[in-house]
């Protein structure tokens, strides 16, 4: 497993009951740390790759088959999920929440239910290689705390 990932995961301070929408689960690594922390929530995670979401069912079959996990392609602008509300929504090195921040949140905090907070996990461009792995986890931060209306 990432430690990358498991640090990423442990800054979410998850609760065993938490709604959680992960965009841009890739191949369901984070998915899975997730889930192992839920008892009686549940985790969205949604991708734009169908290849990557093939490859998060099958590591998350059996999170999938008790009900806990669910998993779509979908790209964040078209995403539609209705009246769901997560008290966690969080993302790991997807564009949109590097590139455009407020446009990002702006899409995700419909979904947030009271008191929810959305995380986006970047790291700097010049920063590729073997120093991701450090300065993604240390740069790390609240993209919003949101109340919902």
């Amino acid at each position: 497993m990432s430690e990358r990932l498991r640090s990423v995961v442990e800054q979410l301070d998850l609760r065993p009951d938490d709604r959680v929408l992960e965009i841009g689960c890739g191949h369901g690594v984070a998915a899975t740390l997730v889930c192992e922390r839920l008892d009686g929530g549940h985790l969205t995670a949604v991708d734009r790759s169908a290849k990557m979401i093939e490859a998060a069912i099958r590591r998350n079959a059996p999170y999938i088959e008790a009900g806990k996990a669910e998993f779509f392609v979908s790209a964040l602008e078209d995403l539609d999920l209705g009246d769901r509300r997560f008290d966690k929504i969080f993302a790991v090195r997807v564009g949109l929440f590097h590139r455009d921040p407020d446009r990002a949140r702006a899409i995700v905090e419909r979904w947030l239910s009271a008191g929810g907070a959305v995380f986006a996990f970047v790291d700097s461009p010049a920063r590729r290689g073997a120093a991701v792995e450090t300065s993604l986890v240390t740069r790390v931060g609240r993209l919003a705390r949101t109340s919902a209306r």
